[in-house]
């Protein structure tokens, strides 16, 4: 069997869609299929970029053409102009970032909390986030008004000790002010504050960074803009790491 063939059967064994990651941890579990290549990450990154009847979904997401009527019926759809802030694209992202998330940080030996309001959203792949993340609430790391406003921070990552070690605001169409005024409140915190959207938006939150309300956060340097595409690329740099048999 060809190492296209290979992916194209593992995709069809996953559904017809898999992230780059996953495709990289199933489709060794082809014996017909030799790989002999020492980088063979990039020759199936190659491979569902340049092969016939796989598409790209989002960042990281890849599908078979034979599958796309039923994929884009789960909400996950190619992203255009026309519909990039239709409900159904608005929604299958943001789980698929935030799910993203929840998988880094659990490599990571963090605990993960998500907000109540999203936790039986579906992960590409049909798991709802609640099953993806470590904590079914967040702990009682300090006074009950800054648990309650950092309730709905969309990905939380909790160290051993159960004090934040990350907020994430996945900002697809949102005002990312809302999220900086978050931040605002919690800035007394030891904590890395993060704002994931896409990498057209950068201006946008460095302009709003600008803002007087927001002088601390800005000089403190407290908040870092992370990358859809910078995200995946850290998600599928995690699971190539977790496959190696010795990690220093």
């Amino acid at each position: 069997m060809k190492q296209y063939e290979a992916v194209i059967e593992t995709l069809d064994r996953l559904g017809g869609m898999a992230t780059l990651g996953d495709l990289n941890t199933e489709v060794f579990k082809i014996k017909e299929c030799e790989w002999k290549t020492k980088t063979p990450f990039a020759s199936i990154r190659r491979i569902v970029q340049q092969t016939k009847g796989i598409y790209k979904i989002k960042p990281g997401l890849y599908g078979l053409e034979k599958y796309k009527k039923q994929i884009e019926d789960k909400g996950f759809l190619v992203e255009t102009e026309v519909n990039r802030n239709s409900e159904s694209l608005v929604k299958s992202n943001h789980a698929y970032y935030q799910g993203l998330l929840l998988i880094i940080g659990k490599y990571r030996n963090m605990n993960t909390f998500i907000p109540n309001q999203d936790k039986n959203k579906k992960f590409y792949d049909g798991r709802a986030l609640r099953e993806l993340s470590t904590l079914s609430e967040q702990p009682h790391y300090s006074y009950a008004q800054l648990v309650n406003r950092s309730a709905t921070i969309d990905t939380i990552w909790f160290n051993e000790r159960n004090m934040p070690h990350s907020f994430f605001e996945v900002e697809y169409s949102t005002d990312i002010q809302n999220s900086l005024l978050k931040f605002n409140d919690l800035q007394d915190f030891y904590v890395r504050m993060i704002i994931v959207a896409d990498a057209r938006r950068k201006l946008e939150f460095e302009n709003k960074l600008y803002y007087h309300a927001f002088d601390e956060l800005r000089k403190g340097r407290r908040v870092t803009f992370l990358s859809y595409q910078a995200l995946v690329k850290q998600y599928e740099m995690e699971l190539e790491r977790q496959s190696l048999d010795f990690i220093l």
